[in-house]
């Protein structure tokens, strides 16, 4: 009786190991295909605020990553990619997040030229109400091009709210949250480039090159 029990588990013991070394074996071939994909992505949507020929650096390459809860809140990690040209800045896109959105943060990418005016913002990921909040998607609405060419001095800083707060920014029939809180995140977002633009632009990157 001990001899086919034996068998038997040894056959279960191969056969796990083969389809362990399997799946290992996949996960080997598609991983870097997954990460390529991914990467493609990320550039796609940072050409959308920076057209590639505007530099001539990696710009996927040339980042760092930094933590300031009075401009970031939540304790969140900041990206901030650097854009170059012959070796002088030409424009840095921030990702962070809008955390005081109506379902949760939400998630940007913003582009500042060198003189401190947007490039853009675009929104990543978000959970706002489908039909309400999520006009903030610029495949829906043009809202989120509003930003376009703003900086701190234009509008001044009164005008960084929505129009039912006095500001100079449009909110959404019955989603002023969501609106308001990207506005809110762009500010700040603004402030910190304007405190911070020398160490954005000098600090090395990391030697792990692909961004979190």
């Amino acid at each position: 009786m001990k001899a086919p029990a034996l068998r038997s588990a040894a056959s279960l013991g191969l056969v796990a190991i083969a389809g362990t070394a399997l799946l290992a074996g996949v996960h080997h071939l598609t991983a870097e295909r997954i990460a390529a994909q991914e990467r493609r992505a990320v550039l796609e949507q940072l050409q959308e605020i920076i057209p590639a020929g505007r530099y001539d650096n990696a710009l996927q390459d040339d980042w760092i990553s930094f933590t300031d809860e009075a401009h970031f809140p939540r304790g969140q990690q900041v990206i901030a990619y650097r854009a170059r040209r012959d070796g002088l800045p030409v424009a840095v896109i921030l990702r962070f997040a809008a955390v005081n959105g109506y379902n949760g943060p939400i998630h940007l990418l913003a582009g500042i030229e060198a003189d401190g005016s947007l490039t853009g913002v675009r929104v990543t990921s978000h959970r706002e109400t489908p039909g309400l909040g999520d006009a903030i998607e610029v495949a829906r609405n043009d809202w989120i091009r509003s930003f376009d060419g703003r900086s701190l001095r234009s509008p001044v800083p009164q005008g960084w709210r929505v129009r039912r707060d006095g500001g100079e920014f449009d909110q959404f029939t019955g989603a002023t949250i969501t609106p308001r809180a990207i506005v809110e995140a762009v500010r700040l977002a603004l402030d910190y480039y304007a405190a911070n633009r020398r160490t954005l632009f000098e600090a090395a990157a990391p030697e792990r090159k692909e961004s979190p």
